[in-house]
């Protein structure tokens, strides 16, 4: 090389050094992320792939990250959106827009042992994340999305601190046995029975740590659960760990709960005046008072409530982590009522051996510390008479309450009569602590021979203990003198305590195949594995102690431990060609311990097919129609709830202390055989369903239609014994069949989409028509059917009956006979329906029913800029309510009672009715219309930005819940879960203020 050119090799050798150099060394890519209005997305997390760098974005939506040298992809995800994964080969700006995952035919759902897209899905298969949860105070997790999912019916159990809610999907599938789907929760089928003490199994689980719930509707979907399955199953993901820097996130709340309404009773001045100028004045009015008390004032509150939780997100090498702690302060409405729950969350999600051993561990603990009000309170504020006062001088033997009294009477109180309210909730302390924990840990391995073929073990538990204690004082009235001993000497008061715990293991293990068979454009998912279920619950029983400690009763047993076990084997195939056709077939076998030998297994199996028409050359190029897909699926699911663990033999029972046997001066507890049947076996309902995927416009209109028939064979139900052939005259058998048949139409639209301003909308609609086909080992025409549903104001009396050719729960009553002038029912005057010239219960008839024939949800959001706002509706039509508030108050016989002055309902005005008749509170006038149409929740918030030296991010928010109700119904409440208002617990009306800081 001459030496002119040795100038030019050098530089050429610098620029290549300093080229290789700068190859090697980490780069740094910035850029922006966005919706697809164009606005900005906070929190997404932005990782490059196969290393633990990453960040998430700005409140802006804008990133910057360093990535390591030999990274060519970085992977943009975050809660609500479609992940995506883009090359950044020779680029340093890169902006992305995520579009959102709820109409994105990629998202991934879970759908039992095993994920799906959403394309692929053969069932009937609904998603709810946490973008669409339902907004406010929500203290339990089915409160996240009532009114969002067709077929879905979720009714809270009242207004109570921690009630929880009867959830049904698609109508049930049992009479007798449990109508409650099947829970799990990452993995876990959780306990629905609940603990001793615990207002509701699901309110030990915080709400703020939930991700997502997927909804399996149909058997195609859900027969991959056997046995527990027959009323669907509710998918609950909980939030996890995350790539990138720490987050911390604080959202606290404080919320006012009001009473809505009350029981519209005769105020003081109308009940003396009805009395004054009665026949029975001379008798009653001496007993009237001198207060204007309204009692149900005295025992309602506005009830404060606070619910703070904090939560810590982020990765340390190859293990995503997320921790949590939140503390839940409620009042209830009725006083003395209160719910303190803390609750943690730990979820790790380490990766080992380059990925191919995933490790996800979940941990949910919670201490929930109830005081629970004295319901009983809430009917009696409706009796009590409001001419009296809440205290009294001459009462003081009762801690100064005022109480009706009898100087004849051992106790000094009349008997009949109902004890002061405000009494009954101060007077009794009622106290539990439950502790709750549910976990597990699941190791899923991609073998390195065969990356195709993954093992995944899970073992998991649901634990729960619950101890309480109630004590009432010795003068209290409602206890006084209730326990004369042997001596004649008289105890008062209340000193009782319990305890309960559950123990329940999961063990399961399943490989998963995954195969492209290119060559004939198919794709293969099979899955095989088998489960281990056990249950355990242990009760103490303690004896009825008074408050000095003196037996009242004995349990039968001290220590009660029963068992159960679940083995399960279970297989699945998944089978796609060209990306059009899809067929799930799938078959679980169940063995239960609940059964004897000979039934003791059961076999459920189920297949789909879908057929995406919109990949078909006739719509593929189509501008409206973005994706259709038509979905036929058939399934067999079981059921084994609502049985006794060891039914099918009989094993001898304890009397209990008002049973003794009597040898000489000695009373003795004697043992006794129990009835029994081993031929007992599973409930097996049938599910048909024809459905219907649709996108419109590039997905912007998206939604769904189902057509289903579910029939249950086997239905579990008493049939009665012939002497001498059993230990018990009644024994519970499988001889019943029932039939729902429904159709569902689900709508989503993004009706304006753009960078500033974005509206969107949701409605779902519901039809169920139930009928009970079956419910004899023969036609038995003579047979009413099977009564139940017990009412106040009469001894054993019921309202509801499940018959052959009617919906389950109809109501059985006399068809009243009304004025034809004045329009109101005439006292004790009903309809001779067989036209024998008698009345009798021959003449009761079956109408109308409990469950809504139709059911609604519709909810919207707005979001301009830094402001949002929504709403959430719910409504149902066809449902009827038996008014026992009505049946018991407002009648005559409700003031001029045994002894002293009662208070009645302003109905009483209305009707005339005296309550004295024969029958009357069978009449069909208390079934009343409890179609309703509610405003259950009304939000608005604002993006406050960064804060504290752009460290953080604010929000804050506001909501009312429980807006308003219309509805013709006369009661408190028009949604009622069972059909029989008697002294409901109100809802009340909820006014709450939250902040959520981001740092």
């Amino acid at each position: 090389m001459s030496c002119k050119n040795l100038p030019k090799a050098l530089l050429a050798s610098v620029m290549l050094f300093l080229s290789l150099f700068s190859f090697a060394q980490d780069k740094v890519v910035s850029g922006k992320v966005t919706d697809a209005s164009g606005a900005g997305v906070a929190g997404v997390n932005v990782t490059a792939k196969g290393s633990t760098t990453g960040t998430q974005t700005n409140p802006d939506g804008t990133y910057r990250i360093t990535v390591p040298a030999g990274v060519n992809t970085l992977v943009f995800s975050s809660i609500g959106f479609t992940t995506q994964e883009l090359d950044i080969t020779g680029k340093t700006m890169l902006d992305v827009s995520l579009a959102t995952a709820s109409t994105s035919l990629g998202e991934v759902v879970v759908i039992g042992y095993g994920t799906a897209k959403k394309k692929d899905l053969t069932g009937a298969v609904s998603v709810i994340s946490s973008k669409d949860f339902v907004k406010g105070q929500i203290t339990t997790p089915e409160q996240l999305i009532a009114g969002k999912v067709a077929g879905v019916q979720i009714t809270s159990n009242g207004g109570a601190p921690g009630a929880g809610s009867t959830i049904r999907i698609r109508g049930g599938a049992s009479l007798n046995a449990s109508n409650d789907p099947l829970i799990v929760i990452d993995g876990v089928p959780v306990d629905n029975s609940g603990v001793s003490g615990s207002p509701n199994p699901l309110s030990l689980i915080n709400p703020n740590d939930i991700e997502s719930f997927n909804i399996l509707k149909d058997a195609s979907a859900a027969a991959i659960y056997g046995s527990r399955a027959s009323n669907g199953v509710i998918i609950i993901t909980t939030k996890k760990g995350r790539s990138g820097k720490t987050r911390f996130n604080f959202n606290t709340q404080i919320s006012a709960a009001v009473p809505v309404n009350k029981v519209d009773v005769l105020s003081a001045n109308q009940l003396r005046d009805i009395v004054n100028n009665s026949e029975r004045s001379a008798q009653y009015s001496p007993l009237l008072g001198d207060a204007n008390t309204d009692w149900q004032d005295e025992i309602y509150h506005t009830a404060i409530a606070t619910d703070n939780n904090l939560s810590i997100t982020g990765a340390t090498r190859n293990m995503p982590y997320r921790f949590s702690v939140g503390y839940l302060n409620q009042d209830g409405i009725l006083r003395t009522g209160n719910l303190q729950r803390t609750s943690v969350g730990i979820s790790l999600s380490p990766k080992f051996f380059d990925d191919h051993l995933r490790v996800d561990v979940n941990i949910k603990g919670s201490i929930s510390k109830s005081r629970f009000a004295n319901t009983g309170a809430i009917g009696a504020s409706v009796f009590f008479d409001p001419t009296q006062p809440v205290y009294s001088s001459k009462t003081s033997q009762y801690m100064g309450y005022f109480e009706y009294l009898d100087p004849s009477s051992e106790t000094g109180l009349l008997a009949l009569s109902p004890r002061n309210p405000v009494s009954m909730l101060e007077q009794r302390n009622d106290r539990s602590t439950v502790l709750r924990s549910i976990g597990n840990i699941a190791l899923d391995y991609k073998f390195h021979f065969l990356p195709e073929l993954r093992a995944n073990l899970n073992l998991g538990y649901d634990l729960s203990q619950g101890t309480g204690k109630i004590s009432v004082n010795d003068s209290a009235a409602m206890s006084y003198k209730r326990f004369k001993d042997l001596s004649g000497v008289y105890h008062g008061g209340v000193r009782n305590h319990y305890s309960q715990y559950k123990d329940n293991a999961v063990v399961e293990f399943y490989l998963n195949y995954v195969k492209e068979l290119k060559g004939i454009s198919s794709r293969i998912d099979v899955t095989a594995g088998t489960g281990y279920y056990d249950f355990i619950t242990t009760t103490i029983n303690s004896p009825d102690y008074t408050s000095d400690a003196t037996i009242v009763t004995s349990p039968k047993f001290n220590l009660d431990k029963p068992q159960y076990t679940l083995l399960s084997y279970y297989g699945r195939l998944n089978y796609a060609f060209n990306d059009k056709y899809l067929l799930t077939a799938a078959v679980r076998t169940d063995g239960s311990s609940r059964f004897a030998k000979d039934n003791r297994w059961g076999v459920f199996p189920s297949a789909a097919f879908a057929w995406r028409m919109s990949q078909e050359s006739f719509l593929r190029s189509s501008n409206v129609i973005s994706d259709l897909k038509l979905r036929l699926g058939y399934g067999v699911t079981g059921q084994q709830d609502g049985i006794g663990y060891y039914d099918y033999i009989s094993y001898y029972n304890l009397s209990n202390n008002t049973a003794q046997y009597q040898l000489g001066n000695q009373f003795y507890n004697l043992y006794r055989p129990g009835g029994y049947y081993a031929g007992r076996k599973w409930e097996e309902t049938t599910t048909y369903n024809v459905g219907l995927d649709y996108g419109l416009f590039n997905n912007r209109i998206n939604g769904s239609i189902e057509v289903y028939y579910k029939k249950t064979k086997d239905l579990l139900n008493s049939i009665g014994q012939s002497a001498g052939t059993n230990f018990s005259n009644t024994i519970v058998a499988n001889v019943g069949d029932m039939e729902n048949r429904g159709v569902e139409f689900l709508v989503n639209a993004d009706v304006i989409r753009q960078k500033d301003l974005t509206w969107n909308v949701s409605f779902n609609a519901t039809y169920n028509k139930n009928e009970i086909t079956k419910l004899t080992i023969s036609d038995d025409p003579t047979y009413p059917g099977a009564q139940y549903g017990g009412i106040s104001g009469g001894t054993g009396q019921t309202i509801l009956i499940n018959s052959v050719g009617s919906p389950r729960g109809s109501f059985y009553v006399y068809q009243q006979i009304y004025d034809k002038a004045t329009g109101k029912p005439i006292d004790g005057l009903f309809e001779d329906r067989n036209r024998d010239g008698i009345v009798n219960d021959k003449d009761l008839y079956r109408y109308k029913n409990s469950d809504p024939r139709f059911f609604f949800g519709f909810s919207t959001g707005v979001t301009y800029r830094k402001w949002n706002a929504g709403f959430v509706m719910r409504a149902n039509v066809g449902n009827y309510v038996y008014n026992n508030i009505f049946s018991n108050s407002g009648i005559t016989n409700a003031i001029f009672a045994n002894g002293f002055v009662g208070n009645a309902s302003v109905e009483v005005l209305n009707s005339g009715l005296s309550g004295t008749k024969n029958g009357y509170s069978l009449s069909d006038y208390y079934v009343q219309n409890a179609s309703f149409l509610r405003m259950d929740n009304i939000n608005i918030g604002y993006s406050v930005g960064q804060v504290f030296q752009k460290r953080a991010t604010l929000r804050l928010n506001a909501n009312i819940q429980n807006v308003f109700v219309i509805t013709k119904y006369k009661g408190l409440d028009p949604e009622i879960s069972g059909g029989i208002d008697n002294n409901f617990y109100p809802r009340p009306r909820t006014f709450v203020l939250g902040a959520n800081l981001d740092f």
